[in-house]
């Protein structure tokens, strides 16, 4: 016999950004229902059975604005977050170590190119700082009144960033919106030779993108993170202290969140959202639904019938094709890099030797085919955090690109071991004797993503971080602001502004709107 219940919002996921938007409507006086058809929280920053990472492995951009609107501020935050150094891994053993605006060899040797990249960096930190507080609030736009409070703070954030503009000057104005527009790769080598430093940088710029430094507009990518902080750190506890201090906060707030719970429908009647069916067949009696699922799937859980012709085109053409496969592996001894000291061992360690090697690893996945040589990120978390060391040995958590999601004879046995042995073989260039220390190896795919997350496409943002897919244009036109098809339905996750990475900025920001009903 199915059962009913009331809430006035309903949330979809128990990622970060749902939980983030769980927590803003209850601490507003919302009753909440937050639902994860999963039998844990966290989505992809979910952690393995033994604690240690098993798809998302460190912080970037957790915005300061989600953790004190949930209570959650510096006084209040219930675990360390260490920042990480980023050590660009070469084979001649002359590593380069960054951190902020400061690269060195490993060594300690100086690098050639410090002034040139702290000048680099103290750039492009200026205009993203620019573009940072745009991702605090709902994209420009929307049907409020001129003189509305909603619209008055629009016209304000526009006019601070006009301002900043302004005082930049000119030529410094120019080189603004022409850095928006340029390609990561020749931005980068117009500063810095090519190399690991110069490969670090395209590799950040296309992070979790089906896309090489030379597409233009991929400098967005590292102008969005430096705007929000860049930094990689790793917190005490895992992810899943990440995921457990949100789920907390929610909580107490009088959220109430069920695991193993999903939605398999939202019911509308004439066009206003008015529950949902989980997927245990309980109907959910609520006026608002936030999603953190992509917008197609949120549609079609909705029935495509309540979107006009154009938008359902807009939601079959939103790229979000996942190239970014993660790799799990258990080792009986930590790995030897030959002139990495050992004290960097706990650093992000990076295989991009330089801009123009991450081209040429994203070129075979335009043909459906994983690259012979791939971008890596590799962390051994429990250098950092015994926590985090793993059950039966050293885990090395892996982030491989590019892998796509769409490969040529589909991910299966076979090819999920050539990913595996391909990587292995990049590793050892770099940790000789490596393969001989596995003792485990998890390989999870784009498509195995997609399965367990809901990631569209098994694409780690949900969408591709380009410009024709951000700000009011994200996830597609008419879309941008949060509220999509019937009224009261609203994207709160990844794949509404700002985007990837674990800022919660998604969840707070479509929160905030479901509370003021704005379309």
């Amino acid at each position: 016999m199915s059962t009913t219940r009331s809430f006035d919002s309903v949330v979809i996921g128990g990622g970060l950004n749902g939980l983030v938007a769980a927590g803003v409507l209850a601490r507003a006086g919302q009753s909440v229902c937050l639902l994860e058809r999963a039998a844990h929280l966290g989505g992809m920053a979910a952690p393995d059975a033994s604690g240690a990472p098993r798809m998302a492995h460190l912080l970037y951009n957790l915005s300061p604005l989600v953790r004190r609107e949930l209570g959650l501020g510096a006084r209040d935050w219930p675990f360390e977050t260490v920042a990480l150094p980023t050590v660009a891994l070469s084979e001649d053993g002359r590593h380069v170590v960054t951190q902020g605006a400061s690269v060195r060899f490993a060594d300690g040797g100086t690098h050639p190119d410090a002034a040139g990249f702290a000048a680099f960096h103290e750039r492009l930190t200026t205009h993203a700082a620019l573009l940072r507080h745009l991702a605090e609030a709902a994209p420009p736009g929307g049907a409020a009144p001129l003189l509305s409070p909603d619209r008055i703070k629009e016209i304000w954030r526009l006019g601070r960033m006009g301002l900043g503009l302004r005082r930049m000057g000119k030529p410094e104005m120019r080189r603004f919106l022409q850095t928006l527009l340029s390609n990561a790769y020749d931005l980068i080598l117009d500063d810095i030779p090519d190399g690991p430093l110069a490969g670090l940088l395209a590799a950040d710029a296309v992070r979790g993108a089906a896309a090489g430094p030379r597409a233009p507009g991929t400098v967005f990518g590292l102008l969005y993170r430096m705007g929000h902080g860049g930094g990689a750190s790793l917190p005490r506890g895992g992810m899943a202290a990440v995921i457990d201090a949100f789920a907390g906060a929610a909580g107490r707030a009088g959220a109430v969140i069920e695991t193993g719970c999903g939605v398999a429908r939202i019911l509308t009647d004439q066009d206003r959202v008015t529950g949902v069916i989980t997927d245990r067949g309980e109907t959910l009696h609520t006026a608002r639904v936030l999603s953190s699922g992509g917008a197609r799937i949120t549609a079609e859980m909705t029935g495509l019938a309540h979107f006009d012709i154009e938008t359902t085109r807009r939601l079959r053409h939103i790229r979000a094709r996942g190239t970014v496969a993660k790799i799990n592996l258990t080792l009986n001894a930590l790995p030897a890099i030959p002139g990495l000291p050992d004290d960097l061992l706990s650093a992000r360690l990076m295989i991009a030797p330089s801009a123009t090697y991450v081209e040429d690893a994203f070129n075979p996945s335009k043909y459906r085919e994983m690259s012979p040589n791939p971008v890596i990120e590799a962390l051994l978390p429990g250098q950092t955090d015994p926590a985090q060391r793993g059950a039966r040995g050293h885990a090395l958590s892996l982030i491989v690109s590019y892998a796509p999601v769409d490969l040529a004879g589909g991910w299966n046995a076979a090819a999920r071991d050539t990913l595996l042995q391909t990587t292995l073989k990049t590793l050892t260039r770099y940790a000789p004797g490596l393969p001989q220390l596995v003792t485990g190896a998890e390989v999870i795919p784009p498509d195995w993503i997609e399965a367990e997350t809901g990631a569209p496409g098994g694409h780690w943002h949900h969408a591709e971080m380009s410009l024709d897919q951000l700000l009011t244009l994200r996830p597609a036109i008419g879309m941008g602001r949060y509220a999509m098809g019937p009224s009261g339905l609203y994207l709160c996750g990844a794949s509404a502004h700002p985007g990837g990475d674990l800022m919660g900025l998604a969840g707070r920001n479509a929160a905030l709107a479901a509370l003021r009903g704005a379309p």
